[in-house]
């Protein structure tokens, strides 16, 4: 009998998970793959985005209890398994100078100690694909940034058996793949869409801030992967409205009808930035080069 595929995918907060690669796991879930998603920390110093959650005193008492009965419903929404790799949120720093991010949080956390935490799940879950954000970490938030560092180094280290070998036996996962569903491809896509219907674009301000932008100001990753998950939109929105603190239900982020984004993007994408198994780009699954 072939063996069970499974997928891991490393974020930083709790509800990075709904709004990035959500539905590709669901569809994952519903082939019979084993997936589980790692948050790098709690969401402690997380802000509430809901405008009808923000005068609620009494979340902003213990924003980390809130965010982690949030997690637990998206994680009964997809399907998934979930594991905390137990750090702190970082903040996201503001102002100009930036503050100093606070000690003891996750980004300053020595990598001796977050990529070893990440190397004993890898190695007991044995997950043949590995999801995470690129370098940039999607946007330049400190924990996103440090996921990518994390997740890079343990993604190597765990198939090393000379490293963390408290870690137990080492692992060899044979695919690495960086998030790129937030292209400006699929934001145009909508934009343009929106406009021949002559009605109002959710995404006039990301198109705005596209065309200020200097040349070269953001690298675009390339999309070696796309896949197909449309039916699966229903239950990514209903995973992100679990974390009710982040996400406003009136916002952009819904502002596409589903049938409206089935036809034009019905898929999420990935780049595919290692792979120990033969495969040909462009693929349309996660795990090609690894099904019997």
């Amino acid at each position: 009998m072939a063996e069970t595929l499974r997928l891991m995918a490393v974020h930083a907060h709790p509800d990075d998970e709904s709004s990035k690669g959500a539905a590709s796991m669901a569809k994952y879930v519903a082939e019979g793959v084993e997936v589980l998603v790692v948050s790098c920390t709690g969401g402690e110093r997380g802000d509430v985005l809901n405008p009808r959650l923000k005068q609620d005193a009494t979340l902003l008492r213990d924003m980390g209890e809130y965010r982690r009965h949030e997690m637990a419903e998206a994680a009964r929404i997809l399907g998934v398994q979930h594991r905390w790799l137990g750090y702190v949120d970082s903040g996201l720093p503001e102002g100009d100078p930036l503050p100093p991010l606070p000690k003891g949080c996750f980004a300053l956390t020595p990598e001796q100690f977050t990529v070893d935490a990440l190397v004993h799940v890898v190695r007991e879950f044995r997950p043949h694909v590995m999801t995470t954000y690129d370098e940039s970490g999607g946007y330049p938030h400190p924990d996103h940034i440090m996921t990518h560092t994390v997740s890079l180094a343990a993604f190597h280290a765990a198939a090393d058996p000379e490293r963390f070998p408290q870690a137990g036996p080492a692992w060899t996962t044979s695919k690495l793949y960086y998030h790129a569903s937030f292209s400006r491809d699929r934001m145009r896509t909508f934009h343009e869409a929106f406009l021949a219907r002559g009605e109002e674009s959710p995404f006039a301000e990301w198109m705005k801030r596209i065309a200020e932008e200097e040349p070269g100001a953001r690298k675009e990753l390339e999309i070696t992967t796309r896949v197909e998950c449309g039916e699966f939109f229903e239950t990514r929105d209903r995973a992100l409205l679990a974390h009710a603190t982040q996400i406003d239900p009136d916002g952009w982020f819904f502002g596409v009808p589903l049938e409206l984004q089935r036809e034009l993007w019905p898929t999420e994408d990935f780049h595919l930035a290692i792979s120990h198994v033969p495969t040909t780009t462009p693929e349309d699954d996660l795990f090609a080069g690894l099904r019997p």
